[in-house]
């Protein structure tokens, strides 16, 4: 794990939309599309909207959530609403979301669906990951109902997941999917998860699922 500090919140969404755009710049020098696994929450709202004024390709570039609540899209805590709102309305148009949810499934039979149109999509390109101070990122929570599944290799590209701290049903991509991508990013802010970081690093994936990445994980932080 690399961990880079900076002075501000705004150092640090330059920094990681510029980090993203490097990485996905060399994917698409080298293959015919770009795979972009993004996560949800408030806190890489800013790097989304940065991003969308890349010069890049986007017409080329795929967009995956990293996880989903099982929730229509236009919901307010659908992941794919949020990506779509803050990257691709934004400015990155050309770009093409690769939704998880579908309103006809339920989330066992989504996820196995979700998993036949990511597959053919993998090795990811590029991954930003969050986490919570549980040690969860994307929808891999300690304890969760699937979580080992989740963490197994053979795992498809994406399994339901239940946990008390999800709140409603989700569905994530799974370790295997997850660490496909050559270029992973971690985004935290504030002195909490600045906290958590320092404590899961003693953890095992079980227990801190971030910890599945720890290897090549590069950390960008700031107050």
């Amino acid at each position: 794990m690399k961990l880079i500090e900076h002075p501000d919140r705004e150092a640090l969404t330059l920094a990681v939309a510029q980090d993203i755009t490097d990485a996905l710049g060399m994917a698409l020098n080298t293959c015919e599309q770009a795979v972009l696994c993004l996560p949800g929450g408030s806190t890489p709202v800013p790097v989304f909207k940065a991003l969308s004024a890349a010069r890049l390709d986007w017409g080329r570039v795929l967009v995956v959530p990293g996880d989903e609540r099982w929730v229509p899209g236009d919901h307010p805590r659908s992941n794919a609403r949020l990506i779509r709102r803050n990257l691709i309305d934004e400015g990155a148009v050309a770009a093409r979301l690769v939704d998880l949810y579908d309103e006809a499934l339920d989330p066992e039979a989504g996820a196995a669906a979700a998993a036949e149109r990511i597959a053919p999509l993998l090795p990811l390109s590029v991954l930003l990951l969050g986490m919570g101070e549980d040690g969860h990122t994307a929808s891999l929570f300690p304890g969760a109902e699937g979580l080992a599944a989740a963490l197994d290799p053979a795992a498809p590209a994406v399994l339901p997941v239940r946990a008390d701290a999800a709140g409603e049903p989700r569905v994530t991509l799974t370790l295997p999917a997850l660490a496909s991508a050559p270029e992973a990013f971690l985004m935290i802010t504030g002195p909490d998860k600045r906290a958590a970081l320092e404590r899961v690093a003693t953890l095992t994936p079980e227990e801190a699922p971030i910890r599945a990445f720890w290897k090549d994980l590069v950390v960008h932080w700031a107050e």
